[in-house]
């Protein structure tokens, strides 16, 4: 009853915290978008999004397509479309947007990137897929011999989905964290589209290279471990690679430094 106690306090406040509320921000003030990884949702952010908003910041915190409170079927999401939905969004916001991708979706991130350079005021790729033009998120997932999530995906062919088993969530994703982060993993992570995984991305010099972007890893991150980040980061140098020793999941088990980070990177350059 206590752990159910828990969650529903906890589910109170993701919906408290998620949206796409437009607030007047002052001079100097920033406009963060925050991209959830595999099989989650904005839930992600639920204790940084607040952290955030009280430094006078926007944040935005969307559910990516079949994802989270987002309707769209599973089988339907394809990879361009989740990009250009997202380069909807940005479209609507006045200036520009600090953009954080974290885990798979860094491949996202940087696909949008190239669609709008002139937006895109930094990236961010927490513990994220950080790729090469011509690469997929599957590309780099396969360099990585020491992740312990693989043998708990399950693949499901007739919706070109996937799901994690719930038995690997502790040790994989959140061994730092409350056990209530758990909990609530098993009731709120749904299947997650797989050509978003598969997809190669297409980046140029001209449009994504002209974004600065950098790199917050994860020293002690099971599912992209600390050995990929470190070749990713090498390969695709960043501004700055900035370490935090954490699970797959600094949002939940270390929000304020996640959140001083980011403003350090804001307020860079």
């Amino acid at each position: 009853m206590k752990n159910l106690i828990t969650i529903l306090l906890l589910a109170a406040s993701v919906s408290s915290a998620m949206g796409y509320e437009n607030r007047s921000i002052t001079n100097g003030k920033k406009t963060f978008i925050l991209i959830h990884g595999s099989w989650h949702s904005a839930w992600n952010w639920f204790r940084v999004t607040p952290l955030l908003e009280q430094q006078g910041h926007r944040v935005i915190a969307p559910d990516l397509p079949g994802m989270g409170r987002d309707k769209t079927p599973v089988e339907a999401v394809r990879f361009e479309k989740t990009v250009q939905k997202m380069c909807d969004l940005i479209d609507t916001l006045p200036g520009k947007v600090i953009l954080v991708g974290h885990s798979k979706n860094g491949v996202l991130i940087s696909q949008i990137a190239e669609y709008r350079p002139e937006k895109i005021e930094k990236l961010v790729y927490l513990a994220a897929v950080l790729a090469h033009n011509g690469a997929s998120a599957v590309d780099l997932f396969k360099l990585d011999k020491k992740e312990v999530l693989g043998p708990y995906i399950t693949y499901h062919p007739e919706s070109n989905s996937s799901t994690l088993d719930p038995e690997i969530y502790k040790e994989g994703l959140y061994h730092d964290c409350d056990d209530e982060i758990t909990e609530m993993a098993k009731v709120i992570l749904s299947n997650e589209p797989r050509q978003t995984a598969t997809a190669r991305i297409s980046i140029t010099a001209e449009n994504y290279e002209s974004v600065p972007r950098y790199y917050i890893a994860c020293t002690e991150d099971r599912a992209i471990t600390p050995a990929l980040q470190r070749k990713m980061y090498t390969d695709m140098p960043c501004i700055k690679v900035y370490k935090m020793a954490t699970s797959h999941s600094p949002f939940f088990s270390k929000p304020q430094e996640l959140v001083a980070i980011l403003l350090e990177i804001a307020h860079e350059g």
